[in-house]
């Protein structure tokens, strides 16, 4: 990955440090954004921090801009924005609940495209890897909000890939099981911990895919359930 150009959204989150650091490993130069990332999260040279938002098209559009900007281009978008909120029936499950599921895992992905793709198809082998969830391919009770943003997410991502295809660009969705981070440990501390995700795994994967060894891999729906299968 030396000298790709790499802008890592939600970089400082529980998946996307294992991310920054992965593809600063690889030799990227890593462009890190979210609303409170800062230059101190990683110690590397070929890291810049650009605290942003991608809440709407026109935020989204000022931060790739920057990006080219200050680099010259951009080679790999790795989307790891998302979130979740679940308990409550569809019959139970508020406004609010399911407006907010489909601004942090659809809208934030529909903005970011549309201000990547452009710029992405002149490199000639862009590439972008997003993260999805199992939950969109098997949804489970209480989820509903969650599971239909993102398997709205998968069909937006496969999309962008068949559109894209004439201009090198690759497409992929990662669908991870439950990760193992801090935050989940502490929702879930009776589950079997041994049984869920690496995050290391999962930016591992996402590493690949960026490179062009991952060149043939194109509108992809990727699961990684670990031993949870």
């Amino acid at each position: 990955m030396t000298g790709k150009i790499v802008l890592v959204t939600g970089a400082n989150g529980g998946l996307g440090t294992y991310v920054t650091q992965a593809f600063l490993r690889a030799g990227a130069t890593v462009i890190g954004t979210s609303r409170k990332t800062q230059q101190s999260d990683f110690n590397d040279s070929n890291f810049t921090a650009l605290p942003a938002e991608i809440s709407s098209r026109e935020s989204a559009k000022s931060l790739v801009d920057q990006v080219v900007a200050r680099f010259g281009r951009m080679d790999v978008l790795a989307h790891t924005v998302g979130g979740f909120a679940g308990g409550q029936s569809v019959v139970e499950t508020d406004d609010a609940t399911f407006q907010r599921m489909l601004d942090l895992n659809l809208n934030s992905v529909f903005h970011i495209l549309r201000a990547a793709v452009p710029t992405l198809r002149k490199t000639a082998s862009g590439r972008i890897i997003a993260i999805g969830s199992r939950a969109a391919l098997e949804p489970g009770a209480n989820v509903g909000a969650y599971s239909a943003s993102k398997a709205a997410m998968v069909s937006l991502i496969k999309t962008v890939a068949l559109e894209n295809k004439d201009a090198g660009l690759t497409a992929n969705v990662i669908l991870p099981g439950t990760m193992d981070t801090p935050a989940n440990r502490k929702a879930m501390p009776g589950a079997d911990f041994s049984k869920w995700v690496q995050p290391a795994t999962v930016a591992g994967l996402m590493v690949w895919l960026a490179s062009d060894a991952g060149r043939d891999v194109n509108g992809a729906v990727i699961p990684v359930y670990g031993s949870d299968v």
